[in-house]
């Protein structure tokens, strides 16, 4: 295997003061599988005390459990002590480490075989591969490191570290560590929202999402960690749908994936649905309808993100997208609908929610949709930007300082006025100067706010 040059020198750091050093975990995987890595964990039978003390710069990340960091040339190196970890009480970290004389030994906590090879540095050879992952490696296989119970009642996070590694790199999970998922599932439930959600984010930026979560539905792990998702399952549309609820789903943020789509998009694209189930109802003629579920999509996904630790701008705009994604645009639209339709929008949503509408639509079929999906609405929706439309209150060519100045009280009467004000230019942008508006402005106070 050839050795990065800055991998030796930091070596040879080590070497020279009679320490052995192994470069370990994912970045040997990638390598192995013709993957560029960047990210170097390192293992050594040095302790933290004597790694602080080869090297200028060295954080003390993870220190209890025999992990710091290195800063060397810009980069950062985790490096950590050989050991053996027991007693997992709380379902994620050990209560107890000690630090161990072998590699071999270190090797044998890891969680997947193929992340359980280590390669000797500076020279890079011979590799240790005690449980066979080179082999697993190479027939695309994720299998636990001895037993998988075992593996998976130490850490609730790995269940879905071996699923997120199904979607990352088109694996498949060895039958046994599979089964072994769900009679951990209690374990999976103590884990930290924040390190569930970090998993969920890696499964979504994965080339092929679906594939994590249906294995994820066949283990109960869809039903612990995203119930709102689970609930999908059997919820059967009518028309061009070809796919129930939670299958269309996973489809949308396939192709939301496929297309290189943004975090926010591919979030809003796995939960757009989610308030089919609750909103299902059969109408006269028999038909399953789902009305405004779009809202109970919107209000149901800020529960399961803010649940997750989702930052508040995260989860504005991916329920947003949401609240918005049934738009239907026909040829008839007016100009003043296209003008409410980027109002309510917003501009600066425009082009994820047309990415969303992509997704959505090519998920009914399973067959992708062409890009010009949507041609004649972005088309239509452009021509307005470049005009000097009025779309907000700030383009109105008067503020609340004007309506005062005339009389009108402050208080929430100036909003409801400005807004009407708003509405009134949507319709006929020609009204928006300032002595028409302040004339509109007048008469809307003598109806609604007059006190005669």
């Amino acid at each position: 295997m050839e050795i990065d040059p800055l991998l030796k020198e930091i070596a040879r750091v080590f070497t020279s003061h009679n320490k052995k050093v192994f470069l370990v975990g994912g970045a040997v995987r990638d390598i192995l599988r013709g993957v560029e890595s960047h990210d170097f964990d390192l293992a050594t039978d040095a302790t933290p005390e004597e790694v602080i003390a080869l090297f200028h710069t060295v954080i003390p990340t993870g220190i209890r459990h025999g992990t710091v960091t290195v800063r060397h040339q810009g980069l950062s190196f985790e490096v950590t002590t050989f050991r053996t970890e027991a007693d997992y009480i709380d379902g994620r970290h050990p209560s107890r480490i000690a630090y161990a004389a072998t590699i071999e030994t270190d090797l044998g906590r890891r969680d997947f075989t193929m992340n359980a090879i280590a390669v000797p540095l500076p020279e890079g050879k011979p590799l240790i591969d005690p449980y066979n992952g080179i082999d697993d490696i190479k027939r695309g296989v994720i299998r636990s490191v001895g037993e998988a119970q075992e593996r998976f009642s130490e850490d609730g996070l790995r269940p879905l570290r071996a699923l997120r590694f199904v979607a990352q790199l088109g694996f498949s999970i060895e039958e046994k560590t599979l089964a072994a998922i769900k009679p951990c599932l209690e374990i999976t439930a103590k884990v930290s929202p924040e390190r569930i959600r970090d998993e969920l984010d890696k499964i979504i930026a994965a080339p092929k999402p679906s594939n994590a979560f249906l294995l994820m539905e066949k283990t109960s792990l869809l039903e612990l960690i995203l119930p709102e998702l689970a609930t999908c399952r059997g919820v059967e549309q009518k028309g061009l749908h070809h796919f129930d609820v939670l299958d269309h789903s996973l489809f949308a943020c396939d192709f939301a994936a496929q297309r290189g789509e943004s975090q926010v998009v591919r979030l809003a694209a796995l939960f757009h649905d989610i308030g089919k189930p609750a909103t299902r109802a059969l109408n006269n003629n028999g038909v399953w309808t789902f009305y405004q579920h779009e809202k109970t999509s919107a209000a149901l996904c800020s529960a399961l993100m803010t649940r997750l630790r989702y930052s508040n701008a995260m989860i504005n705009d991916v329920i947003h997208l949401i609240a918005e994604h049934m738009f239907n645009y026909e040829d008839i639209w007016t100009d003043a609908a296209v003008r409410r339709f980027i109002r309510r929008v917003g501009v600066e949503h425009l082009d994820a929610l047309y990415r969303l509408r992509l997704a959505d639509a090519s998920a009914i079929t399973g067959r992708e949709v062409p890009t010009d999906y949507l041609a004649d609405l972005v088309s239509r929706v452009d021509a307005t930007l470049t005009q000097a439309t009025v779309l907000s209150l700030k383009d109105l060519a008067l503020s609340g300082r004007d309506l005062i100045a005339i009389g009108i009280k402050p208080g929430p009467c100036i909003g409801i006025i400005l807004n009407e004000l708003l509405e009134s230019v949507l319709d006929d942008p020609e009204l928006n100067t300032r002595d028409q508006l302040l004339e509109i402005a007048g008469k809307l106070n003598q109806r609604y706010f007059s006190e005669n």
